[in-house]
């Protein structure tokens, strides 16, 4: 991502529509995970806050703030991850990979290759998943290419509000 003043400048791959904010225990710790296995950059910091803004150049962003109690609204025990798992999608795993072995960072699902269905395609990715530092769960993706379905897609299933998918 280069060089840049971590203090203060908005992501090079522009604002996500979607972005998430872990509270963590110790933002140092949290960061030499993020950025040194997993490859993000800080984009701004405000250290007095214990906060940092990352991104990847394929555009992945995330927030990390150490915990304060201000926006906890429940216990919060490790891992606080449970009942979620983030998915970021890179133009290669090996890095990664590698960087998680020299740190002895353990892995939670090795390394995989899947095709999922998406219409009448199937979508093909190589993953594989770790626990950050406080118990996130991370899905780490590559994608490998698509092909036709090999199977029929199942019938639409139907939203709470009773329409269907992209009525």
């Amino acid at each position: 991502m280069g060089t840049q003043d971590p203090s203060g400048a908005p992501p090079r791959t522009g604002w996500q529509k979607l972005v998430s904010e872990l509270l963590v225990q110790d933002i140092d710790r949290s960061l030499e995970f993020w950025c040194g296995i997993l490859g993000f950059a800080i984009a701004y910091q405000r250290k007095e806050d214990r906060f940092a803004y990352l991104e990847r150049k394929e555009g992945a962003q995330i927030m990390l703030c150490q915990r304060t109690g201000r926006w906890e609204t429940g216990a919060l025990e490790p891992p606080f991850g449970r009942g979620v798992m983030f998915q970021i999608y890179v133009d290669d795993l090996e890095p990664i990979r590698a960087a998680a072995i020299s740190a002895n960072h353990p892995v939670h699902t090795p390394l995989r290759e899947v095709w999922r269905r998406t219409g009448d395609r199937e979508i093909g990715q190589r993953e594989v998943f770790y626990l950050d530092p406080d118990g996130y769960l991370l899905m780490i993706a590559q994608e490998i290419g698509e092909r036709p379905s090999a199977s029929p897609d199942p019938p639409a299933m139907l939203c709470p509000n009773g329409i269907t998918p992209r009525e």
